[in-house]
């Protein structure tokens, strides 16, 4: 019996040269060779084509558009007003030195690289923090902000078993991803009100004061992905104060300090208000958006935590999760932040550029919202987009809508109707005001 892993299949060959009659004889010269050749099937026939990333797939459905007129605002990446990637100077500048000073290749600890760890615990909580000087934070660099999540996800999968982390509803695609693949138990709190388009803080303390005491509150630190939407200072308070009285541990995603409004020390408010009320918590860092090195995955996971002590501990255990995930984290991006950071003239260089890609943002923002209630008859109110903050724009507009955008106006955004405004170009926001207006009163 022919093997499972294999199935045979029965060729006949015809060959005249092969079988040659005698002379004379009147048998014709065709003989039939059978022969039964096996075709070995895969042993991952189960395994089927996963679909396409909701985030990524955008950018090769963009990519395979051939019309003149179309725009990406899928991923969230910088782009000029010539819509072209962008090196910042001070990176090129950083580098240089880097060759000039010729840094070696060797493996960096497991906790990555020493004066990138400091530098960017500074930049979080500010250097003169109390939390630093008494060796209350664990700081270890990860692969971007998703390498981050997934090991602080892992820490939390192994030292607090089946604790639930609530995360906003809307948010990042990939915080849902990243804690099913951690085997971390999850649910949503209210975040985004679709009638004012803005933040439904009530519903949010609602569900944050519900939730099982000693829960994990996953919060964006700024910039809110993909809503737009964050909090008031005051509002920062009121969660604080929930989230104290109910024990829960605050978790932050910081992938834009600096990016959002331009200034750093804005950007970690949120983080330093809670850290200042003497709150445990975590806290991912991405270097993608503020320096660019989104191909460098850059980040870091952070434990501001009771004591030194606690601090050691935790660290070593990030440490000691980090071995078997990808041994020890790259050098050259940890190298960019340190030398950045570390030289006072290039991190003035630094805050500067940040402050022309978040002025440039901001400009396209209010480009859109005045191109907006020009051509809008209707006279709805576009406000809301002044109101939210950082590179994406929550535009309201529900999956049919998006389709239309992309259908018919080959403007490329994410379903929920997320666009990112750092794709857009002043000379494109007329294009793209006329496919909303279209795409909002037209299709359902």
């Amino acid at each position: 019996m022919a093997s499972m892993a294999s199935r045979a299949a029965a060729v006949t060959i015809t060959n005249a040269a092969l079988d040659k009659p005698s002379h004379g004889s009147s048998v014709e010269p065709t003989s039939r060779i059978s022969m039964a050749v096996a075709v070995d099937v895969s042993k991952f026939e189960s395994v089927t084509m996963a679909p396409p990333d909701p985030i990524l797939g955008v950018s090769e459905a963009f990519k395979a558009d051939s019309s003149p007129l179309k725009l990406n605002l899928g991923v969230g990446a910088y782009r000029t007003e010539e819509l072209q990637p962008y090196v910042l100077d001070v990176v090129k500048k950083a580098e240089k030195l880097m060759l000039e000073s010729g840094e070696f290749k060797e493996y960096l600890p497991i906790e990555g690289l020493a004066a990138f760890n400091k530098a960017t615990a500074e930049l979080l909580l500010g250097a003169d923090n109390p939390v630093i000087k008494q060796g209350r934070i664990a700081t270890v660099q990860g692969l971007s902000g998703t390498g981050s999540l997934r090991l602080g996800a892992a820490f939390i999968q192994r030292y607090l078993p089946g604790v639930k982390v609530l995360i906003s509803s809307p948010t990042w695609g990939n915080h849902k991803n990243i804690l099913n693949d951690s085997g971390v138990p999850w649910s949503e709190y209210r975040y985004f009100d679709p009638t004012t388009v803005g933040l439904d803080f009530s519903g949010m303390i609602e569900d944050i004061k519900n939730a099982t005491d000693g829960s994990i509150i996953l919060l964006h630190g700024c910039a809110h992905n993909p809503t737009g939407i964050d909090p008031t200072a005051e509002q920062w308070g009121t969660i604080a104060d929930v989230i104290e009285e109910k024990s829960h541990l605050p978790f932050f995603d910081v992938a834009y300090q600096g990016f959002a409004s331009g200034s750093l020390d804005n950007d970690a408010s949120s983080v330093r208000q809670f850290v200042a009320r003497g709150l445990e918590l975590f806290v991912a860092q991405s270097y993608s958006k503020n320096l660019g090195l989104y191909a460098e995955r850059i980040g870091a996971i952070n434990a501001v935590v009771s004591s030194s002590d606690v601090a050691n501990r935790i660290k070593s255990q990030l440490k000691r999760l980090a071995r078997p995930m990808y041994s020890n984290p790259p050098v050259h991006g940890a190298r960019i932040v340190a030398n950045v950071v570390g030289d006072p003239s290039l991190f003035d260089e630094w805050r500067s550029e940040m402050q022309l890609m978040a002025g440039r943002i901001k400009g396209v923002r209010q480009s859109l919202y005045d191109a907006l209630s020009s051509v809008d008859e209707n006279g709805k109110d576009w406000s809301f987009i002044l109101k939210q903050i950082g590179m994406f724009s929550f535009t309201g507009l529900n999956k049919n809508q998006s389709d239309n955008m992309t259908d018919k106006w080959h403007v490329y955004m994410t379903k929920d109707g997320r666009i990112s405004l750092a794709g857009l170009s002043l000379a494109k926001c007329e294009y793209l005001a006329d496919a909303i207006i279209d795409s909002y009163y037209n299709v359902k």
